[in-house]
């Protein structure tokens, strides 16, 4: 059986993103009820250019996979690269046979983007105003995210401590710039940024706002004041995730939190298995191996079906 190779532009035009939020929502139940695997991410640091790489597998449904991600925050300024770069290999359990080998950038922009959207279904109150702090690439994804869950009747309210990138974005979502606090007084607030001091106060925030935290994605990243996550109730993708990289991950290590605060999984809330807490709330998202296989498995299908990609042979047993 061919492999079927997916660059950027196919991989989005194969997972559009109602197709991404359907696929993320339902790795989440899963994993909740035991019905899928995921083995710990590795890190391979790269500390001479202050980035990493992640090796991300896992078992969903009818498919394996693996991302191999990097977290390279140089590229932009000094290569004119993304900060993110991944590919990802969908493979059959049963054979071991590569199904896909594809652009993962795409997908981790189209799954992030969906998990946010999904956590906000099911942990926030209300959603008339949507902030954001940071306001780069993945505040799209998440933008878009939350239109497919939310329609697009909610405000948008937009920060970044560079003021272009926070115009830029207010005007292609239709919203408005907003100061720091301003951004964070709101329904739901999305915080994008690789900040490794808390930028977020408990002050700023509404009494039932609901946070999605997705920018602590390795050890000594944090978004939120330790008051912050005081204040709410803290759902995880994955406790063990979070609490090495998560939003948590700082307040852990100085022993001001522990595990036994954690109000449990995203997942776990969806399956039916865990109450959603009264008051604020927030999801701590440092992205999951199951998402990135049921999104590209998502991704897969589609492509087979109308036909996209190229197929190659790279077993080529016949050499």
């Amino acid at each position: 059986m061919p492999t079927k190779i997916l660059d950027r532009r196919q991989v989005l035009e194969c997972l559009p993103m109602r197709d991404a939020v359907e696929a993320v929502e339902e790795a989440f139940r899963a994993f909740a009820l035991g019905e899928a695997s995921m083995p710990p991410k590795v890190y391979l640091p790269i500390p001479e250019v202050q980035g990493d790489f992640r090796a991300m597998p896992a078992r969903f449904s009818r498919y394996a996979g693996l991302k191999w991600v990097s977290s390279h925050t140089r590229n932009p300024r000094d290569h004119g690269l993304p900060a993110v770069i991944a590919v990802f290999v969908l493979s059959d359990p049963e054979t071991a046979l590569p199904l896909a080998l594809m652009d993962a950038t795409a997908l981790t922009e189209r799954r992030t983007g969906a998990a946010a959207a999904v956590a906000s279904r099911h942990l926030a109150k209300a959603h008339a105003k949507i902030g954001f702090v940071g306001c780069g690439a993945q505040a799209r994804s998440v933008l878009e995210a939350h239109r497919v869950v939310f329609g697009d009747g909610f405000e948008v309210l937009a920060y970044d401590k560079d003021p272009a990138a926070a115009e830029a974005f207010a005007d292609e979502a239709g919203g408005r710039v907003a100061s720091l606090e301003e951004a964070s007084a709101v329904d739901v607030l999305n915080t994008l940024t690789p900040s490794r001091t808390p930028i977020v106060e408990a002050d700023a925030l509404l009494p039932h706002t609901h946070i999605n935290a997705m920018g602590a994605d390795a050890p000594g990243k944090r978004e939120l004041a330790l008051d912050v996550l005081l204040s709410a109730s803290v759902y995880v993708d994955d406790p063990k995730q979070a609490l090495h990289s998560g939003e948590v991950n700082v307040p852990v290590r100085d022993g001001v939190y522990v595990e036994a605060d954690l109000a449990g999984t995203l997942g776990e809330v969806i399956a039916g298995l865990v109450a959603r807490g009264e008051g604020r709330t927030i999801f701590d998202s440092t992205g999951l191996a199951i998402q990135d296989v049921a999104a590209a498995a998502r991704a897969f299908e589609r492509a087979r079906l109308q036909g996209l990609g190229l197929d190659v042979d790279l077993l080529n047993r016949e050499i």
